[in-house]
């Protein structure tokens, strides 16, 4: 690389052999990208299924995360081929719009663009292979649905919702509580499901994490769950029935708008001034007891003159609580966000059956609770675990399973898993293929190959000889007929 100088004196960039390089074409850049996608999929393939290896990553500060949810390998991995970004957003969409399978989805989309590579190099246009794609596809959403199996469930029957959420803790770090933590997902869910519109809300179920104790120790709440404490030592631990004013208004002085400067020379000003402030906070705190509050929650901070002021007229508070979870509050108390003084009603009062402080192992971290609400539908799942990476693989863990559990609320459809749905998809398409004549009969039954690639990934992260298992369970389904067979991996 050199330096130069056009005739104007700006300076420019000579870099060498530039004449050599040549921007990729046709064939070799498609190949390119595919190389680029497949790359990706490899990566994510030694994770997938409940034999799956974990991932440790690092962030460029030195966080170490280690996790087997493709969405968040993907999230972390510093991407910078185009083709590649494709597959990391659609690991994202897929996070977003299901929850799990964010791992098999990338591995799926590999093995498609792996059997497209070798249609192009036989010379089929890459619009057959998608126009042959689009019909293996539709041919294998028609098989599920032939195959899905329905099953009933309710708030007294939640047994099928647990069975079904614990196949999806099987493939985590946290396999070993896996019964207790469905059973915390699917309870948490239908606390905030609406089972006759089949919708729920995951905004309402807030995942909170805490360094310490057991992974056994993770609870349910039906309530709120803030990390925060009562702003005095001396405020009372426990309020019961409590009327809560949820404010994102400061206790203290107005500013003045404009620019200003007081000169306080004499100890008349100055106790002059002093008693002014009090007032001002004397008359916040009796605007609050007016109303019959018994608790304030403050989005923003206030001084000790005003804490002390708050405990002398017994009157609990909690302070800098962040807008999610002031929101969540309101929500689940009936309380309405109150951003001026004067606008503090007691319609707008929030109500709780019971608020309390708890203190947790020898460090003696405290967090508030807000139980039995007026509107029971916010709850919150607070995590337990020896350290900060298993809270935060937990967190992933329990996200999946509560997304599970909103699927099948939503549609009440199963395929059996361990590869089985995909062999019978396999089948099902290869034998459609004949009954199209064109260059798409090859796209077809490249689809067909490539829904083997699950299975076959499953098989060879479990230890065993891959093709061997995937053609003795294959010949098993089609000689019995059966598309629930599948191969247990002992």
């Amino acid at each position: 690389m050199a330096l130069a100088f056009d005739e104007f004196g700006r300076p420019f960039v000579i870099i060498k052999e530039q004449d050599q390089k040549v921007r990729l074409r046709g064939l070799d850049a498609q190949k390119a990208n595919i190389a680029s996608g497949m790359a990706v999929s490899r990566i994510l393939r030694t994770s997938l299924g409940p034999k799956g290896m974990d991932k440790m990553l690092q962030s460029p500060d030195g966080d170490v995360t280690t996790t087997n949810d493709g969405a968040t390998i993907l999230e972390q991995m510093d991407v910078d081929n185009q083709i590649a970004k494709l597959l990391v957003e659609l690991s994202r969409s897929q996070d977003y719009e299901i929850g799990d399978g964010t791992t098999g989805v990338v591995v799926l989309a590999g093995a498609l663009l792996e059997q497209a590579q070798k249609l192009l190099e036989r010379g089929v246009h890459p619009i057959r292979v998608a126009e042959g794609y689009e019909t293996a596809s539709r041919i294998a959403v028609e098989n599920l649905e032939k195959i899905a199996q329905r099953f009933d469930f309710g708030v007294n029957n939640i047994e099928p919702l647990v069975q079904t959420c614990m196949t999806t803790l099987s493939s985590k770090i946290v396999n070993r509580c896996k019964r207790s933590l469905a059973e915390i997902s699917v309870k948490a869910v239908l606390a905030v499901a609406d089972l006759e519109r089949k919708d729920v809300n995951l905004d309402l179920i807030k995942v909170e994490g805490k360094v310490g104790g057991k992974l056994e120790d993770t609870e349910l709440i039906y309530g709120i769950l803030v990390d925060k404490e009562m702003s005095h030592p001396q405020m009372p631990k426990q309020i019961e029935d409590a009327k809560i004013a949820i404010l994102t208004c400061p206790f203290e002085p107005p500013k003045p708008k404009t620019k200003h400067k007081m000169d306080i020379d004499t100890v008349e000003k100055f106790q002059t001034l002093r008693k002014q402030e009090q007032q001002y906070f004397n008359n916040m705190v009796q605007k609050c007891k007016g109303v019959g509050a018994t608790l304030v929650i403050c989005q923003w901070g206030f001084d000790d003159e005003a804490n002390h002021l708050l405990m002398h007229r017994d009157l609990p508070a909690v302070r800098w609580v962040g807008g999610v979870e002031l929101e969540l509050i309101a929500i689940a108390t009936g309380g309405r966000i109150v951003p001026r003084f004067e606008e503090l009603t007691p319609e707008k009062l929030g109500k709780a059956g019971l608020v309390r402080e708890k203190a947790f192992g020898t460090t003696k971290d405290r967090m508030l609770y807000v139980e039995h609400c007026a509107n029971s539908r916010a709850v919150t799942i607070f995590i337990r675990g020896g350290n900060k990476m298993m809270v935060e693989e937990t967190k992933r863990s329990i996200h999946d399973a509560l997304c599970v559990a909103r699927n099948l609320i939503r549609n009440n459809s199963i395929v059996y898993g361990g590869g089985s749905s995909e062999i019978s998809c396999s089948i099902s398409v290869e034998a459609a293929a004949d009954r199209y004549p064109g260059v798409e009969q090859y796209a077809i039954r490249a689809f067909a190959d490539a829904l083997d690639s699950v299975p076959m990934a499953l098989a060879e992260n479990s230890g065993l000889q891959p093709i061997e298992t995937l053609s003795a369970v294959k010949s098993q389904q089609i000689k019995e007929n059966n598309p629930l067979l599948w191969n247990r991996l002992q």
